[in-house]
C-alpha cells in the first residue's frame, strides 16, 4: 500500500471475473447456458483474472489503466460468445451481436489508449491475446458447418507460439506490416476495425510515456503476457506498490498451487460427493510429502516430486472419469480396459453434434490432460521450494497437521457424508488401481476358456429351435428400456399407458404375450454388451470381454438359427460405418443406417425414427415372396440419450421413404431445452420409451401375422439422472406371438400375461437366455 491506497492489481482482476459471472447469468437465465456453456465461461473468466493478476506486476504496473479496462470489457464479452458456443447450437443473433461489440470496442480501446497517453507494451499484449482467442472462438462455432479446417485459422497465432519456444528467432521483433491489421480483420469476421492505432499502445496506471513502437510488438507471437520491453516505464513513484504487487502475485501462486495439490488428494470420485465439506479433510500424503522435503536432498527430492506431481495428475485424470462414468454408467472407470470406449464416446459426439465438435473435445480434453501433468508437479516443485526456504515453519507444519491426523484417526472424526478427516484416500486409490490389474488378466483367461468351452456350438441344425419352424423370430432392442420405465418412477405411468394401450390392442388383433425382466451386463450406455450377452449366453460385462468373445467359436443365436435354416439378419441404424465386428455372429446380412433408403432428417443421435426402422425392415426382408423365414436382430434408438427431438408417431402406410418426417426435427425439444433440469430429462426419456414401444405395436398391428414371433427386450437401463444412483441392472423382456402353441413352449418360465411386468414379475440374468430360449424351441 502507499498512502492508504489499496494497489488495482487484485481488484480489477477480480471485478473482471465478477463482470464475467453476471454475463454468464444473464446468458443462462435468457437462452440457457448448461454445463458445457458454464463450464467454458467460467473457465475463460478464471483464465484472464489469474492472467492479469500475475502479469500486471511483471509489467511493473499496479493497476488496469483505462484502455485496459475497455479490453477487459471485450475479453468478458469473448468468454460469453465462448459459453454461447459451447451451449451448441447457440442463437445465432445474440452471439453475433456479442461478438460484433467486442469487434467495436477494439478500435475503441485504442483511441483511449492514445488520448490518455496510456500506450504500453502490456496493454498491446492483452489486446492481442482478446483478438486470438475470439477468431478462435469464431472459428471454432464456423467449423461446425465449414469444416474443420477452419480451426486453423483460430490456430494459427498458437501455433507460432509454439513453435517460438523450439525456434527462438520467431520470437525476434519484426517490423510494422500494415497489411497484416487488414488479414486480422478479416479473419475476425469481416467488421471494418482496421485498428487505427500504434502497437502497442496503452498501458496501467496514469502513465504519460509510451512504451516501445510499434515495429517492438505488431504480429509478436501470442503467448502469456510478457513483461514491459525495455523502454516501457512503470510510472513514478509506484516501485514499493509493484514489489508489493510482486509479493502479493507469488502468494496467489503458491497458495493456488496448495490449493490444487489439496483438491487432487482429497477429490472424491463421484460427482455425488463433490462438496465443499470434501475438502475438510487433512490427507496424510501431505504430511509424508512434507517429511520428504525436510529429510531428502533438494536434487533427489526434486526428481521424486517430479515424479510424485505426475502420478498425481493421472490419478486425478482417473478420478474425473470416474465422476463421468458413474453419472453415465454407475461404476467407476476401469483404467485397465475403459480406454477402449475413447473411440466410441469420440463417435458418440460426431454422430450428435457434428465432426467439428467431436474434433474439439478431444482437443480440448487432450489439452487439459497434458496440462494437469505439466502443472501438478511444477506445484509441487513451487510448494517444496517454499518449504525449504522456511524450514522450521515447515517442521512446525507436518508436526501440527500429523499431530492432528494422527487424533483425527484414533478419535474416528467424520466429515460430511462419513467420509474419514484422516484421510488416506489418495493412497488407497491408488493402490486399488494397481491391485486391479493382476484380477483384470485373470478375468481375461478365464472368460476365454469359457468362451470356447460351448457344447451346443456341435448341436446339429435339425435339432436347433424346432418349435419356431416357418416363424419370423424378431428380437428387437429397445434402447434404455429399463426397469425404471414401469415401476416406481415418475415416467412410469405413461409408459404404463402406453403398455397397458399396446396389451389391449394387441389382444384384440389375437396376440398373446409374456413378460418379465432381464438383468444387463451394462448400465446407461455400450448396448454391445448387452446384444452380445443376450446372443452368447455368457456374461459380457466389459470391452475385455466383448473383445474376447468375437475373436471366439461360441455359438450364437444368430448362428443357430442360420443353421436351422433361417435367413438371418442384422438391422443397427445407429451405425455410419461398416461393422467389423458383425462377422462374429454369422449373418446373412446387414443394415445399418446407409442402406434402408432413408430419405427423412436425422432426429439428433438417431438416424431415423424407430416407426421408419422397423417400416423398412419388413419392406426389405418379410414382404418378399418365395423367402425362407427370418431371424433378426434389430435395434430401436429413438430412446437413445440425451432423448430430445422424438419423433411423433405417424400412420405406418404414411411412413414410405422417410421424407414424410422432413421438418419434424426442428418442431421438437432440443437437447438445450431438454437438458435445463433433471426432470425435463426425465420426462423426455418417458416420451422416448412410450414412442418407440407405440411404433413396436403399431408395427406389429398392421405387418404382425400368424408367422410373427417377436421378442423385445431393453438393453440396459437409462443413466443415473433418470434411473438414480441406487438402480439395479434389470430391463424389461417381452414375447409376442399369435400363435399359441408358441407362448405354450416357454409355460415353465411363468411369465407374465401382457406387456407389462409386475414388479413380482421373474427376474433371469441376461446371459441365461440363450440357453433357456434354445431350450424351450428344442425338440
Amino acid at each position: 500500500m502507499n498512502g492508504g491506497r489499496v494497489p488495482m492489481v487484485q481488484r480489477g482482476p477480480m471485478l473482471g471475473l465478477l463482470a464475467q459471472l453476471s454475463v454468464l447469468a444473464g446468458l443462462a437465465a435468457t437462452v440457457g447456458l448448461g454445463a458445457p456453456g458454464w463450464a467454458v465461461g467460467l473457465a475463460c473468466g478464471s483464465v484472464t483474472a489469474g492472467a492479469l493478476t500475475v502479469a500486471l506486476p511483471a509489467h511493473g504496473l499496479d493497476r488496469l489503466g483505462p484502455a485496459d479496462r475497455v479490453t477487459l470489457t471485450r475479453a468478458v464479452l469473448v468468454g460469453g460468445v465462448a459459453a454461447l458456443v459451447a451451449a451448441h447450437p447457440a442463437p445465432v443473433a445474440l452471439l453475433v451481436g456479442l461478438a460484433a461489440v467486442a469487434l467495436v470496442l477494439d478500435r475503441v480501446d485504442g483511441e483511449v489508449a492514445r488520448r490518455t497517453g496510456s500506450v504500453s507494451g502490456f496493454g498491446a499484449a492483452f489486446d492481442m491475446e482478446v483478438d486470438a482467442f475470439l477468431v478462435l472462438v469464431l472459428s471454432v462455432y464456423v467449423a461446425r458447418t465449414a469444416g474443420a479446417w477452419v480451426l486453423l485459422i483460430g490456430l494459427a497465432r498458437y501455433a507460432l507460439w509454439v513453435a517460438g519456444r523450439f525456434a527462438p528467432w520467431l520470437r525476434e521483433p519484426v517490423p510494422t506490416r500494415p497489411w497484416a491489421k487488414v488479414v486480422a480483420a478479416v479473419q475476425g469476421g469481416g467488421a471494418d476495425r482496421g485498428r487505427g492505432r500504434p502497437a502497442p499502445r496503452r498501458g496501467g496506471g496514469d502513465r504519460s510515456r509510451a512504451g516501445p513502437g510499434p515495429a517492438h510488438r505488431v504480429l509478436r507471437p501470442p503467448g502469456p503476457l510478457a513483461p514491459a520491453a525495455p523502454g516501457a516505464c512503470p510510472g513514478p513513484g509506484r516501485g514499493a506498490d509493484v514489489r508489493a504487487a510482486g509479493r502479493t502475485a507469488t502468494g496467489v501462486l503458491t497458495g493456488l498451487a496448495l490449493a490444487l495439490v489439496w483438491v487432487a488428494l482429497v477429490v472424491p470420485d463421484q460427482l455425488a460427493l463433490l462438496t465443499p465439506s470434501a475438502a475438510v479433510r487433512i490427507p496424510l500424503e501431505v504430511v509424508l510429502l512434507g517429511l520428504l522435503v525436510l529429510v531428502v536432498p533438494w536434487r533427489a527430492a526434486r526428481v521424486v516430486l517430479v515424479l510424485l506431481g505426475v502420478l498425481l495428475g493421472l490419478l486425478t485424470v482417473v478420478k474425473v472419469l470416474d465422476m463421468g462414468f458413474y453419472a453415465s454408467l454407475n461404476r467407476p472407470f476401469d483404467s485397465v480396459i475403459d480406454w477402449r470406449y475413447l473411440g466410441s464416446a469420440v463417435g458418440l459426439v460426431d454422430d450428435s453434434v457434428g465432426r467439428p465438435a467431436a474434433v474439439a473435445a478431444v482437443v480440448l480434453a487432450a489439452l487439459a490432460v497434458l496440462a494437469l501433468l505439466v502443472v501438478m508437479p511444477l506445484a509441487l516443485l513451487r510448494l517444496a521450494r517454499v518449504a525449504t526456504r522456511h524450514r522450521q515453519g515447515t517442521l512446525r507444519g507436518v508436526v501440527a497437521l500429523g499431530t492432528a491426523w494422527v487424533l483425527c484417526a484414533v478419535l474416528g472424526v467424520h466429515a460430511a457424508q462419513g467420509a474419514d478427516v484422516a484421510s488416506t484416500s489418495t493412497s488407497t486409490y491408488a493402490i486399488g488401481q494397481v491391485r486391479r490389474i493382476p484380477s483384470e488378466l485373470r478375468d481375461q483367461r478365464a472368460f476365454a476358456r469359457a468362451a470356447q468351452a460351448d457344447p451346443l456350438r456341435r448341436t446339429p441344425g435339425s435339432r436347433l429351435l424346432t418349435g419356431l419352424r416357418g416363424k419370423d423370430v424378431l428380437f428387437v432392442f429397445v434402447e434404455s428400456y429399463g426397469r425404471v420405465a414401469v415401476q416406481d418412477s415418475s415416467m412410469a405411468p405413461g409408459v404404463d399407458r402406453v403398455l397397458a394401450d399396446g396389451t389391449r390392442r394387441l389382444d384384440a388383433a389375437g396376440f398373446g404375450s409374456r413378460s418379465a425382466f432381464l438383468t444387463s451386463p451394462t448400465f446407461g450406455a455400450i448396448s454391445w454388451l448387452a446384444h452380445s450377452t443376450l446372443q452368447s449366453g455368457l456374461w459380457v460385462d466389459s470391452q475385455q470381454r466383448y473383445d474376447a468373445l468375437v475373436t471366439s467359436p461360441r455359438f450364437t443365436l444368430s448362428q443357430a438359427f442360420g443353421r436351422a435354416g433361417w435367413r438371418t439378419v442384422s438391422d443397427v441404424p445407429a451405425d455410419t460405418h461398416d461393422w467389423p465386428q458383425g462377422a462374429f455372429y454369422h449373418y446373412d446380412r446387414l443394415y445399418d443406417s446407409r442402406n434402408v433408403g432413408y430419405r427423412g432428417p436425422r432426429f439428433g443421435y438417431p438416424t431415423m425414427p424407430d416407426q421408419y426402422t422397423l417400416d423398412a425392415f419388413h419392406r426389405l426382408e418379410l414382404a418378399r415372396q418365395h423367402r425362407r423365414p427370418v431371424m433378426a436382430e434389430i435395434d430401436l434408438i429413438s430412446s437413445h440419450a440425451p432423448w430430445s427431438r422424438t419423433p411423433h408417431l405417424i400412420d405406418q402406410a404414411a411412413v414410405g421413404d422417410g421424407s414424410v418426417f422432413d421438418g419434424m426435427p426442428e418442431t421438437l425439444p432440443s437437447e438445450t431445452q431438454v437438458w435445463r433440469s433433471p426432470e425435463r430429462v426425465r420426462a423426455a426419456y418417458g416420451q422416448s420409451i412410450e414412442y418407440s414401444l407405440s411404433a413396436i405395436v403399431s408395427y406389429l398391428e398392421h405387418y404382425g401375422d400368424d408367422r410373427t414371433v417377436l421378442v423385445f427386450l431393453g438393453d440396459h437401463q437409462p443413466a443415473p439422472v433418470v434411473s438414480g444412483a441406487g438402480a439395479d441392472h434389470d430391463v424389461p423382456v417381452t414375447v409376442v406371438a399369435k400363435d399359441p402353441a408358441v407362448l405354450h413352449r416357454i409355460d415353465s418360465w411363468h411369465w407374465q400375461p401382457g406387456l407389462h411386468p409386475s414388479p413380482a414379475a421373474p427376474v433371469w440374468r441376461m446371459d441365461a437366455f440363450r440357453d433357456r430360449f434354445l431350450s424351450a424351441f428344442g425338440p
